[in-house]
């Protein structure tokens, strides 16, 4: 178990070039095309509105290498959980999802085998969640000096919100109850804070309950009327979650656990969402 203090774990990680805000890159791209953005990059799944309907688009990618590299199988499940969450948190229902499979040198047993892994782990969610791929690409033999790329099989997904009164959008501020749905174990093999804290590759990916996820993701959407702002448990866990909430609300947050498993321990089924107090 790592010896850190949370706080000093925590400020690591937000400076890290993965967790850190990637404004920098989408700010050199417009994002108000014909005025229809709802919601632009860097907070979640972005959303559009369908030109001359009520109805909105969430769009959202997602992997994590390390997962992949650990275990291809759970990993693949991830990213496409991970894209399922984040359209989740929005309070889009997922419709459909596209595939980028980046690996190095398919010639290579190792290579071949996180490929064929990754497929079979992708394929299995997106079955469970109904979302099925529609299209994609492949990228092989990404490799410096013989030396490949963490397979990066990133997914990106698509949702549908029927009105703007049933999008899930607000911001935290001072009075809210942030509550975390689901349960965690304590798993940190392959977190960040093993990554970019302590600097070790270390343990298993998570597993991934594919039926917790579909459950947690029905539940918000059944009482999204209750739910002021939402988002899920990616990157940096618990503490990174709650610390992006209250930094784009402007706010700050208390949580009731100190301990760095249920802090950063990033889990594939929990969901933190706020609710307002009535």
């Amino acid at each position: 178990m790592p010896d850190i203090p949370a706080l000093d774990a925590l400020t690591v990680l937000l400076t890290s070039p993965d967790l850190a805000h990637k404004a920098w890159v989408w700010e050199q791209y417009d994002t108000q095309v014909m005025g229809d953005t709802v919601r632009p990059p860097g907070c979640g799944a972005g959303i559009v509105r369908v030109h001359g309907t009520p109805k909105l688009l969430a769009f959202t990618s997602d992997v994590t290498p390390r997962y992949v590299a650990a275990n291809p199988v759970e990993g693949g499940k991830q990213a496409v959980a991970e894209a399922y969450r984040n359209l989740t948190a929005c309070g889009a229902t997922p419709l459909a999802a596209t595939d980028n499979l980046n690996f190095g040198n398919p010639e290579k047993p190792k290579i071949m085998g996180q490929f064929v892994g990754a497929i079979q782990g992708i394929g299995e969610a997106c079955r469970a969640l109904a979302m099925p791929i529609v299209s994609g690409n492949v990228s092989l033999y990404n490799e410096t000096d013989g030396s490949g790329i963490l397979p990066t099989p990133t997914i990106g997904a698509v949702g549908l919100i029927s009105s703007a009164d049933r999008l899930i959008g607000g911001a935290a501020r001072e009075g809210d109850v942030a509550l975390l749905l689901g349960t965690t174990h304590g798993h940190l093999g392959q977190s960040a804070l093993l990554w970019h804290v302590m600097g070790r590759d270390a343990g298993d990916a998570p597993a991934v309950d594919l039926s917790a996820e579909r459950a947690h993701g029905d539940f918000v959407r059944e009482n999204l009327a209750r739910i002021g702002g939402c988002t899920d448990l990616s990157d940096g866990g618990l503490a990174i979650a709650a610390f992006e909430m209250a930094e784009a609300g402007g706010t700050g947050v208390a949580l009731d656990a100190g301990d760095l498993p249920t802090l950063f321990r990033r889990g594939p089924g929990p969901l933190p969402h706020r609710r307002r107090p009535r």
